[in-house]
């Protein structure tokens, strides 16, 4: 367990993504997690601010606007990135999880919509000990399949870096590509419900919140609500393999 905690955080680019800097204290090794789109000179700033060293990059997800710089970080300091291998794949194709209307956004930002990956990419397996702190990690596979919390272990706090999957009263969208509104339910039943009502969920987006909070208000987390969108799922996936691709 780690006494003591820094976090440092920062929306970055056009859609605003929480990028954050977990460290055990000023002035030494930190963990970058999600450093997406424009988030590079932030995390530069926070690093100069507070006397830190890169680590590691975790990433929440594949999305680009959370992973976009984390080849430029990871490989300067020549550390890993880590992602759930179901999205390793996004690290270089972003647009095989986005919409069209992103493709203006990256070409205009990068001149391209593809990516060369980080030089050391590795897959979650368990437990993650970075920065002298070590990471549970949680599968929550719908608003993309390799969607994963981070739980680092820490003594006086308790953190949940969710990514896409839960918000301060809202939760991840699954109408983009690879999104699965029957797999978001079962995460959200699973993986979001079973946190502690004193869990601190640092979302992707949008402010901080307690799982305490999202267990009371967010509507999303309602059975009757969770139960509807996997009946709504099943409905669209057998109204999808009707057969008619054979």
């Amino acid at each position: 367990m780690v006494p003591f905690v820094l976090i440092a955080s920062f929306p970055a680019g056009p859609w605003q993504a929480n990028c954050y800097l977990l460290a055990q204290a000023e002035g030494g090794p930190c963990v970058v997690v999600d450093p997406g789109v424009d988030a590079a000179h932030g995390v530069r700033q926070g690093l100069k601010q507070y006397g830190l060293s890169v680590d590691a990059v975790l990433l929440s997800h594949g999305h680009v606007d959370h992973v976009a710089a984390a080849r430029e970080i990871a490989d300067e300091a020549e550390v890993p990135v880590w992602v759930h291998e179901a999205d390793v794949d996004l690290l270089s194709e972003p647009m095989l999880a986005l919409s069209e209307d992103a493709r203006g956004i990256l070409e205009m930002m990068y001149g391209s919509t593809t990516f060369t990956p980080p030089k050391d990419v590795r897959h979650y397996e368990g437990d993650v000990t970075v920065a002298g702190i070590r990471f549970a990690t949680r599968h929550a596979p719908g608003h993309t399949p390799g969607c994963t919390l981070l739980l680092p272990e820490l003594d006086q706090h308790q953190l949940v870096f969710t990514g896409d999957v839960i918000f301060a009263g809202s939760i991840g969208r699954t109408d983009l590509p690879r999104g699965d509104a029957f797999a978001m339910a079962a995460s959200l039943a699973t993986q979001v419900l079973s946190l502690p009502d004193e869990a601190n969920l640092l979302p992707g987006h949008g402010p901080t919140t307690t799982m305490a909070q999202e267990r009371s208000a967010n509507q999303w987390l309602h059975p009757q609500n969770l139960m509807a969108m996997q009946a709504q799922a099943s409905a669209t996936n057998r109204t999808d393999n009707d057969g008619s691709d054979l």
